[in-house]
């Protein structure tokens, strides 16, 4: 099945091809969160520069991994077709076979387990059970009978891993030995609320754009099962949830006023879910993942400043 629709013997990658295979637009996805939990370890005192950058090396890596892993097992699974409407997959159009690609994610998943290796030693079993469930989640994402986003629970998985453990976790590493620090981790893990539902936001647009090529190749994914004005409601739910979760801290804490600035992402994705809704050309919804990737930067960091002073 794979052979017919892939070279026999493509040529070597360049690494341009592997950046390609590597979706840079989903990249803020994992950076968002660590900027936003470094941000908060700043302001209580707690900031350590080595475990922060690990950690950011170390999220990076997994979304490389995960975003290789999707690239084989969807063409593996036969979701990736000819007709596919996204941006280039390199295995499916035979830019990289099928082994090749296999061995870059082992590869990407052993950098970030590098990466780690420090974050696990500072902050001991709680960083190892979250390094192990995020790098598992990345492979089942589309690995195995009871891949993730073929079962329409991608989207559950994305909120929690991009969103609170991935603040809370980069926090905890930084603060670690801190008592009065780690008094935050309840505040630091609902501020992780925000990137975790802009994040989901991101696989939305993704998943409206593919609802017709998933649904043939049985890829049940949340818009395949609830259809796609559901997702489109969604959408417009996660970005509107996550302007309103500084307030709500605001409130909590009656602390960085300036953290709200977070909330203006909402006007800005107004005309985004109004495209998204009335585009019926998946072809046009591409540039929206990018937007919305920006809306994330954009929230990450003016929650960050705002949290900062």
């Amino acid at each position: 099945m794979t052979a017919s629709r892939t070279p026999s013997h493509p040529r070597t990658p360049t690494p341009k091809v592997w950046l390609l295979a590597a979706r840079p637009k989903t990249l803020p996805a994992a950076a968002a969160p660590v900027v936003v939990g470094t941000a908060m370890a700043w302001e209580a005192g707690a900031f350590h520069l080595v475990a922060a950058l690990c950690a950011l090396l170390g999220a990076l890596f997994i979304q490389v991994g995960t975003n290789y892993a999707n690239d084989y097992h969807d063409f593996i699974k036969g979701a990736d077709t000819a007709d596919r409407k996204g941006p280039t997959r390199v295995t499916q159009s035979g830019l990289v076979s099928p082994e090749a690609t296999r061995r870059a994610t082992v590869i990407a998943f052993t950098l970030a387990v590098a990466a780690g290796t420090y974050l696990m030693i500072r902050g001991g079993w709680p960083i190892i059970v979250i390094g192990v469930l995020s790098i598992l989640s990345g492979v089942l994402y589309t690995a195995g009978r009871y891949a993730l986003a073929y079962l329409g629970l991608a989207d559950l998985f994305v909120l929690v891993f991009f969103g609170p453990v991935a603040v809370a976790g980069t926090y905890y590493v930084q603060a670690v030995g801190d008592a009065a620090a780690l008094d935050l981790l309840p505040v630091v893990t609902v501020a992780g609320l925000g990137p975790g539902l802009l994040a989901t936001a991101i696989l939305l647009v993704n998943n409206i754009r593919d609802v017709e090529e998933d649904r043939v190749a049985n890829k049940r994914t949340l818009i395949v099962r609830l259809g796609r004005s559901f997702g489109v409601r969604l959408y417009a739910l996660c970005i509107a949830t996550a302007a309103i979760v500084p307030v709500v801290l605001w409130w909590q804490t009656r602390e960085h006023a300036l953290s709200m600035l977070a909330a203006t992402v909402l006007p800005l994705a107004l005309p985004i879910a109004r495209q998204l809704r009335d585009e019926r050309d998946a072809t046009r919804l591409n540039p929206l993942l990018g937007a919305t990737a920006r809306l994330l930067l954009l929230w990450s960091v003016l929650f960050s400043i705002g949290w900062i002073l």
